[in-house]
């Protein structure tokens, strides 16, 4: 049994995470960057899940250099291609690790179009692509357990109108995109929550996060004329974003699983983002459209 093999670990409060495993989806800029070194060198071994070895390679360069060990792998990861996403899944589970620690980082914003398995570009890879993830490693989670899932989301949830399920399956409606974003974080957060839902005394807990408005690549496909509007916002650095990231990962309550964080404190999310009926919804549409 895979209980027995990997045992019960304790996942720490604040420095030590040796012997532990984590996986960070877009861990080669950003948040997600800031997020692995930061595990890494408080002693967990690490998986890098990107698109791209050599973008990812500094990263590695620099957690190997800041730790004295190999603690970051990297394995490939497309959320647009859900091949790409069960290859990954696939490729981590044949490595035999446990998996304390999953971090669903990567995402974009202002992108058009749609993924290769036909989701609106946005929705497919910050809610899909992270949902299936999360389902084809859940049992070496459970297995692992004490586990956590952090799921980076957005205070722009709270401006999502809904849920349109066929506009899921079209392509970006919008000239810019962020009204998708609002959907894919009203999504993320909605996610997290049932996880937590269904996970509840498992020893998986779940959280999702608001890192705050991030000066990242993941507003690159917003138009250059917009782009002033983003830092009228008050953009954070990464190093500041990855902290409710990483309070989440390291210190927020077990018994707080399910909840939504910002500023690295509990937050009460958007009305829609609390209706479980909804949430469950979003469960049984994401696992049709994927079965």
């Amino acid at each position: 049994m895979l209980g027995r093999q990997y045992g019960a670990m304790n996942l720490p409060v604040a420095q030590d995470l040796s012997g532990q495993v984590a996986l960070v989806t877009g861990a080669n800029t950003g948040i997600g960057r800031i997020t692995a070194r930061e595990l890494a060198r408080r002693g967990a071994d690490v998986f890098l899940a990107t698109r791209s070895l050599a973008r990812t390679q500094p990263v590695l360069d620099e957690i190997a250099q800041l730790t004295g060990r190999p603690a970051a792998h990297w394995i490939e990861l497309d959320l647009a291609d859900l091949a790409s996403v069960r290859t990954c899944a696939e490729r981590f589970l044949a490595a035999g690790r446990p998996l304390h620690l999953l971090v669903n980082n990567a995402g974009l914003g202002g992108q058009r179009g749609l993924t290769r398995d036909g989701f609106e570009m946005t929705f497919g890879v910050n809610h899909i692509g992270h949902f299936l993830l999360t389902q084809l490693l859940r049992e070496r989670l459970l297995a692992s357990a004490p586990a956590r899932v952090v799921t980076v989301a957005s205070r722009a949830h709270q401006w999502a109108p809904g849920l349109d399920w066929d506009a899921l399956r079209q392509p970006t409606r919008s000239l810019t995109g962020i009204r998708e974003y609002m959907v894919s974080k009203l999504a993320n957060v909605l996610f997290s929550a049932e996880l937590g839902r269904q996970l509840a005394g498992s020893g998986v807990s779940t959280y999702a996060v608001h890192p705050g408005v991030v000066d990242t690549e993941i507003w690159r496909q917003v138009p250059r004329l917009l782009r002033p509007l983003l830092k009228l916002r008050g953009l954070r650095d990464p190093e500041q974003g990855a902290q409710t990231t990483l309070y989440c990962a390291l210190q927020a309550p077990p018994q707080e699983t399910g909840r939504y964080y910002a500023d690295s404190a509990l937050k009460t999310p958007s009305r829609l983002a609390q209706d479980p009926r909804l949430a469950a919804e979003l469960w049984r549409f994401s696992k049709q459209i994927l079965s």
